[in-house]
């Protein structure tokens, strides 16, 4: 589609304004605006989930799972239900890209062409894996049998960010659901807006009422009512580390219920001397830190540089920052679009102005942009400033240089953060055993932002527990019992 169309349909679009509890909307007694980035118009006025919309929302999914049929569904009746949702999800993808575009500034060809793709193909991977899980049969003496059974953990409360409004959500969404689970979703304040739609479709779908609910409002109040809540089985988060440990009170507090995080990166990206493509690796690390205007947990804001190519690499980052397109969402030859917020914007450019007073070298962007920031490099970083340290979020590149590999692996593992890094090299050696060394829970070879729904995704350290993607996501939504029989 043109831009002008984009334009055209976004003029015709009803957004949602209630919760989707129990099958159906719940107005609840609160609303706050939905405000678009690209242009700070409202969008709509959405329900704001107060304590008792919480309460009411698990109330459904504790029934769902306790009383209704979707635990008990065979899995591969359960998993043509989310082959139906993914169909739908395919049927509206104009429109959910393009409220993806509007309530969190995402270039509508990225919402379209990136998270909508991934969101439908996460409902159609577990859908068609919902059935193809055995339990296990220890060996065992003649005179008993032992039966290892997964079984679904119960009610889930997920809580995700904006960034990736769909997609973070289907990897929780559609793992609990085919586990045989009930999930009670909260989405960003930021991006509500399309999560509602397909809590809709997915009763539209054939998922019995109370299967999935959702519920908008602001971390504070209905985070923590879901966090809290002691008929709630097991917390999935994706968010910042001082949330993740918010929802860890929560549970000490409650239920002891399950809380599996995954939160923030400070990715190291190292380009030896020897790799495969200079170009490649530098038009690549471009792409890493300014795709989704750096709003990435995995984005490579830390860009580690063998000095023999330093300068090389660095010039044609700083060529590639200067040429991206910044402008409206909604064109779809934008490359980067607006950040979710005017606040986000301010906290970004602190962090330029802090790489400043400490002496980095600013070779590109720094300024806003409208809405966003103009797609920021700085060199002459050392590890002990802000912006090699903490999390930005935002289109902020830091190149550090080094000397020897050993000296690259201690710079990549000196952060607090553990989600992923980047390699490239030719040598095979070298590629296994500093992939080996870093503490990562991905590692990129020759590459970045690759894979696919067959590999888990999750971090170490201070960058959470559990895995999303993967059958290894369903080890997060089940639980091991063991029957011993006496033969």
């Amino acid at each position: 589609m043109t831009h002008d169309e984009w334009l055209a349909l976004a003029k015709t679009l009803e957004f949602p304004g209630a919760h989707h509890i129990d099958g159906g909307d719940v107005t609840g007694t609160r609303t706050f605006p939905v405000t678009s980035p690209r242009d700070g118009q409202v969008l709509a006025d959405v329900a704001d989930a107060q304590q008792s919309e919480v309460d009411g929302a698990v109330a459904a999914a504790r029934w769902a799972f306790d009383e209704g049929p979707w635990p008990r569904l065979a899995p591969a009746e359960r998993g043509l239900v989310l082959l139906r949702i993914a169909d739908l999800l395919e049927q509206h993808r104009e429109t959910l890209a393009l409220t993806i575009s509007l309530e969190m500034g995402k270039p509508i060809s990225e919402a379209y062409g990136i998270e909508l793709r991934a969101t439908i193909n996460t409902f159609r991977w577990y859908g068609q894996l919902a059935d193809k899980l055995n339990d296990a049969v220890p060996q065992t003496a003649s005179d008993s049998l032992a039966l290892v059974t997964r079984e679904p953990a119960g009610v889930v409360g997920a809580v995700v960010p904006w960034n990736f409004p769909l997609t973070l959500a289907s990897w929780k969404i559609a793992p609990a659901l085919a586990a045989g689970c009930t999930v009670v979703l909260k989405p960003s304040e930021f991006s509500p807006l399309s999560a509602l739609t397909v809590g809709r479709l997915a009763t539209e779908a054939g998922l019995p009422p109370g299967v999935l609910n959702v519920v908008a409002g602001d971390g504070p109040t209905a985070g923590r009512a879901i966090g809290l809540h002691p008929d709630v089985d097991v917390l999935a988060f994706t968010g910042s580390g001082a949330v993740g440990r918010e929802f860890l009170r929560y549970s000490a507090d409650s239920n002891l219920k399950r809380v599996w995080l995954e939160l923030g990166g400070k990715s190291p990206n190292i380009i030896l001397p020897d790799a495969p493509d200079l170009d490649r690796a530098a038009a690549t690390a471009a792409w890493g830190i300014f795709f989704n205007q750096g709003e990435m947990c995995t984005a490579p804001s830390r860009l580690l540089v063998h000095s023999s190519v330093a300068e090389q690499v660095t010039e044609a980052v700083v060529q590639r920052a200067r040429t991206l397109r910044v402008g409206d969402p909604l064109d779809p030859v934008t490359e980067m679009g607006a950040l979710v917020s005017t606040g986000h914007v301010d906290r970004v450019l602190g962090y330029v102005q802090s790489g400043q007073d400490e002496g980095a070298r600013l070779r590109s962007g720094g300024s806003r942009a409208g809405n966003s920031v103009q797609p920021t490099v700085f060199d002459q970083v050392t590890p002990e400033m802000r912006i090699a340290r903490e999390e930005i979020f935002g289109p902020v590149l830091s190149i550090m240089t080094f000397d020897t590999v050993d000296e690259a692996v201690s710079l990549a593992n000196g952060t607090e953060y553990g989600l992923a890094a980047g390699l490239w090299t030719s040598d095979l050696s070298t590629a296994h055993t500093v992939s080996r060394a870093l503490r990562a829970g991905t590692v990129w070879v020759n590459c970045y932002e690759e894979g696919d729904l067959t590999v888990p995704f999750g971090g170490m350290k201070q960058s959470g527990n559990g895995r999303d993607k993967s059958w290894h996501a369903l080890e997060k939504y089940t639980e091991l019992k063991t029957t011993w029989i006496q033969l």
